[in-house]
C-alpha cells in the first residue's frame, strides 16, 4: 500500500465484529481496508472468551444487546451451518442452587421471552437432574438455542470472504488519529512506514481501544466519546472430563454471568470468567496472566452447582478483557453504535462496549453498520 492511498472504507480492528463489518461493506461494493495493529486476526476480545453462541436471555428488553443477540444468533447459526464450520447447539442450563434464587430465575425467564427467546423452558429440580444428574439445583432454565463454536474458524471464514470480495487487511498497522479531509477522512497509520489513507467511511471497531481512538478523531465532540473501563475475566480448565453435556450457568452476578461451565468443541470443560477490574494504559497490552490463587474462589463458586468438583482439578487456562462502558458497581451498559445521526460526522461509525454477546451478534452488528454507512 502506498504511503498515501485512496480507499472507500477503512475498518479499524480485525476482531469478529470488524471482520464481519468489513465483509458486509466489501460485499456491498465498498473498496475496504482493515487496519489491525497485531499480526493476526482476532487476537484480543474475540479470541479470549467462552466461544458461546448466546440465545439473548439476560439483556434488558429493547436494548441493542437483546435485539442484536437474538438476530445475530439466527444469522450466526445459518452461517456456521451453511459454511460447515465447527459448532454445536448443545443447550444451556441456568441453575438456582437455593430457594432464594427461584424468584430471580423466574425473572430471567420472563426477560428471555420478552426478548424473543421463545424456546426457554422452566425445569423442576427433578427435570434438571434428569438432564444433568451431577448438578446441585432447586430448579433451572433450559435454553436449547444456546451453543458453542470455534471462534477462530468463524473469523477465518469471514476473513476469506472479505478478501474474496476485494478487501485487504493491513497487519501491524495502528491507526493513530483520524483527521478530516474535505468530505472524508485521513486515517494516519503507523506501520513499517508511516502512511495515510483517504477514506469516505471509517468504522471504529477497535474493541478495547475504540474510545481512545475516537478521542483522536478530529471534529468528533468529546461528548460522544465514552469513558473506557476494563474487566478482566480469568478462566480455569478442568483436569479430566466433566459429567455434563450442557453448558451450566449459575444465576448471574454483578458485571458478568458468574463462573460458568462451558465446553469446547472437543468436549473439554472450562470455568469462568470471574470479574477482575483492571487499569490499562492507552495502547498498552493488558496483563493476561492468570493468577493461580484466583482458583480458590472458583472452587467455592463451582461447587454451589457441582459439589463433586475435586480438589486440585482446576488449572489456570487463559484470560480475556471485556471493553466495558460502566465501572464496578454500576449497571451494565448497552452496546453503543454511534453513527452520523448521533454525532454529526458523516461517514464515521464508532462501536463502543462491544463485549458479550458481541461474538454472537457480530453478523447483525455488521448489517447495522452497513445501513448506518448507507444512511
Amino acid at each position: 500500500m502506498a504511503a498515501d492511498s485512496d480507499i472507500d472504507a477503512v475498518v479499524i480492528g480485525a476482531g469478529a465484529v470488524g471482520l464481519a463489518s468489513a465483509r458486509a461493506l466489501a460485499r456491498a461494493g465498498h473498496e475496504t481496508v482493515i487496519l489491525e495493529r497485531h499480526g493476526a486476526i482476532g487476537t484480543e476480545v474475540s479470541a479470549r472468551n467462552s466461544e458461546v453462541i448466546h440465545a439473548g436471555i439476560y439483556y434488558p428488553k429493547g436494548s441493542l444487546k437483546a435485539r442484536l443477540c437474538v438476530e445475530g444468533r439466527g444469522r450466526l447459526y445459518d452461517y456456521l451451518e451453511s459454511h460447515k464450520l465447527p459448532h454445536r447447539r448443545c443447550g444451556k442450563l441456568i441453575v438456582a442452587t437455593d430457594e432464594g434464587q427461584l424468584g430471580e430465575l423466574g425473572g430471567i425467564a420472563q426477560r428471555a421471552r420478552a426478548n424473543g427467546v421463545e424456546d426457554i423452558r422452566e425445569l423442576t429440580k427433578r427435570e434438571a437432574l434428569a438432564l444433568e444428574p451431577a448438578l446441585n439445583t432447586e430448579a433451572a432454565l433450559l435454553s436449547p438455542s444456546t451453543g458453542i463454536l470455534d471462534a477462530h474458524s468463524y473469523m477465518l471464514s469471514l476473513e476469506g470472504e472479505f478478501e474474496d470480495a476485494g478487501g485487504m487487511i493491513a497487519f501491524h498497522s495502528t491507526a493513530t488519529r483520524v483527521t478530516r479531509d474535505g468530505g472524508g477522512f485521513l486515517v494516519h497509520v503507523e506501520s513499517t512506514e508511516a502512511m495515510r489513507l483517504r477514506a469516505r467511511i471509517v468504522v471504529n471497531a477497535g474493541g478495547l481501544w475504540a474510545p481512545a481512538l475516537a478521542a483522536r478523531v478530529d471534529g468528533l465532540d468529546a461528548v460522544h466519546v465514552p469513558e473506557a473501563y476494563f474487566a478482566k475475566g480469568n478462566y480455569f480448565s478442568l483436569t479430566g472430563r466433566a459429567p455434563f453435556s450442557h453448558l451450566i450457568y449459575p444465576v448471574p452476578e454483578a458485571a458478568g454471568l458468574g463462573v460458568h461451565l462451558t465446553l469446547d468443541m472437543g468436549g473439554q470443560a472450562r470455568f469462568g470468567p470471574d470479574v477482575e477490574w483492571i487499569e490499562v494504559k492507552d495502547g498498552a497490552e493488558p496483563d493476561y496472566a492468570v493468577n493461580p490463587a484466583r482458583g480458590d474462589a472458583f472452587y467455592a463458586s463451582v461447587r454451589r452447582y457441582w459439589p463433586g468438583l475435586k480438589d486440585g482439578a482446576l488449572q489456570p487456562a487463559y484470560s480475556g478483557v471485556r471493553p466495558k462502558l460502566n465501572g464496578a458497581g454500576e449497571a451494565a451498559a448497552d452496546f453503543v453504535m454511534s453513527g452520523p445521526e448521533a454525532h454529526g460526522v458523516p461517514g464515521l461509525v464508532n462501536l463502543f462496549g462491544i463485549e458479550s454477546p458481541g461474538l454472537t451478534a457480530s453478523l447483525a452488528i455488521a448489517e447495522r453498520v452497513k445501513a448506518m454507512v448507507k444512511e
